[in-house]
């Protein structure tokens, strides 16, 4: 226990292991005990550290956490961004070193203005409001990295019910509020009354999660509507490939013909590898196939469009037939969809170049999609990632829908992560939600998250199954996370006001 406590490298390298092991707490491996005991050892490691000695501690954790968790990035670099291995592993070690500082700098915020020692109830009740507050930030910070949150740990775990609650940073709350006070109970051990009130706020979440779990938040808004999703298998090294571009529209236009019927037939990410001007022939050939089924075709598709008398691109979702609306994405993808300080960067390695880099974010307050009568909530790859941005777009919707290419990850965990996200946000919202993508996983998630169909990856092949329309809010749709910023900015001033008093004294 003193290794973990103490100064120095046995500390260092135990709080790189604690953030490593994260990972086995999320998709594919959903160990979720470990989400509690790496936030643990992080908050035992803090415990005598002074300012400097919490923040390498706090940077440690950050890149075992960022180092095993998102390690697949390198398939990426090197499968099709053209980097050598060596130049591959460089930028990557760089990339996790920055990462990092997402848990630095609060680790030294909280040695050097927050730490209450004297008080471990109250301790335990600020280090959860910075845990919550530091998930947020690095969901926000440069347009924000929202991956790896602990909470995406209990999405088949007893905190599950508090999903529709508060969302997945109240389920992050919980998590780093039952670690904080496990490492307290022997500390409050001398204190009859602050023990009792601990163990109610050590108990509370995990009994109300719990009693929530399965519980029914939203109500059908209308009839179950079948579903008919392609996932082509299209190989990423020719997607982009003028000479394959036809083989492709005729892919998809084949499978559509052969499929059963279905209200809604849904391709994936980018299917029409064409700007959307340069394909409307074909597109409205698809929509009137789509109209005489009584279907509506939803597909992504890029788009260009002319902003202030500029040519400019978009990553698009477009919806034909018995449907309407073009959607363009708003959460873009660094590097893979655009690239930060292109003016320096482009040119520089291949990775940089990547196709279709150059896309515009798309305008805020887009209408949703609407299909067969219906509101859908639009999400393209990334995007379903960030709670609050997607729950501002679920609060209009009936149904949930998320188009993808998680091609360029290959056969690694990072595809099985972003579903596990897609499936958090339908446990939020209490909606389905059709996930379409190009090699896996196509899947339908049901309003309470769990997968009732899905298709098996690295296959060509057609998804069949039914979504119900939902209406009604759950809590967190309502309020979003506004009661938990609130909480955890009360905690978090009154250990910032309590801390000074005491060294004032």
């Amino acid at each position: 226990m003193r290794w973990i406590t103490r100064p120095g490298w046995p500390g260092n390298l135990l709080a790189l292991a604690a953030g490593a092991s994260t990972l086995l707490a999320l998709a594919p491996f959903d160990l979720w005990p470990l989400a509690l005991l790496s936030i643990a050892m992080l908050y035992l490691g803090l415990r005598e550290l002074g300012p400097r000695q919490a923040l390498w501690r706090g940077w440690w954790f950050g890149f075992g956490l960022y180092g095993a968790g998102t390690w697949w990035i390198y398939v990426s670099m090197t499968n099709y961004g053209g980097a050598s291995p060596l130049l591959a592993i460089a930028l990557l070690v760089a990339f996790f070193a920055a990462l990092a500082w997402f848990f630095a700098l609060p680790t030294w915020l909280w040695a050097r203005w927050l730490r209450r020692s004297e008080a471990p109830l109250a301790d335990a009740l600020g280090f959860a409001a910075l845990w919550v507050a530091q998930e947020a930030f690095r969901g926000w910070f440069l347009t924000g990295f929202p991956w790896l949150y602990a909470g995406y740990s209990q999405l088949d775990g007893p905190l599950a019910g508090l999903a529709p609650l508060g969302g997945v940073w109240l389920v992050s709350f919980a998590l780093a509020l039952t670690a904080a006070l496990l490492c307290n109970l022997n500390r409050l051990r001398a204190r009859p009354g602050f023990l009792a009130i601990a163990c109610v706020l050590l108990l509370t979440p995990w009994a109300v999660g719990l009693a929530l779990k399965g519980h029914a938040w939203t109500t059908p808004a209308g009839e179950p509507l079948k579903v008919a999703a392609i996932q082509g298998n299209v190989e990423q090294d020719v997607k982009w490939d003028p000479a394959h571009i036809d083989a492709q529209l005729a892919l998809y236009r084949d499978l559509s013909f052969s499929s059963k019927p279905a209200d809604l037939l849904i391709w994936p990410e980018t299917a029409v590898p064409v700007l959307k001007d340069q394909a409307q022939g074909y597109i409205d050939v698809m929509g009137r196939f789509a109209a005489e089924r009584h279907s509506a075709l939803i597909t992504g598709v890029p788009v260009r469009e002319v902003v202030h008398r500029q040519r400019r691109y978009f990553n698009g979702i477009t919806v034909t037939g018995e449907g309407d609306g073009t959607y363009l994405k708003q959460k873009l993808v660094p590097f893979g969809e655009y690239v930060p300080l292109q003016d320096m960067l482009r040119g520089l390695i291949e990775f940089f170049n990547l196709p279709m880099s150059d896309f515009a974010r798309g305008p805020e307050d887009q209408p949703l999609l609407q299909a067969k009568g219906y509101q859908i909530a639009p999400y393209i790859c990334y995007e379903v990632v960030y709670p609050e941005f997607a729950a501002g777009l679920a609060a209009r919707s009936d149904l949930l829908l998320t188009i993808s290419n998680d091609t360029w990850f290959g056969t690694s965990i990072g595809p099985l992560q972003h579903l596990q996200m897609a499936q958090m946000r339908a446990l939020e919202a209490g909606r389905w939600m059709i996930r379409a993508t190009n090699n896996g996983v196509t899947a339908l998630i049901d309003p309470f998250g769990r997968i009732t169909t899905q298709v098996p990856q690295f296959q060509q092949a057609v998804m069949y199954g039914e979504v119900v329309p939902m209406q009604q809010l759950t809590p967190y749709l309502q309020w979003r996370s506004w009661p938990l910023a609130i909480l955890c900015g009360l905690l978090l001033a009154w250990a910032l006001m309590a801390g000074r008093v005491a060294r004032a004294v």
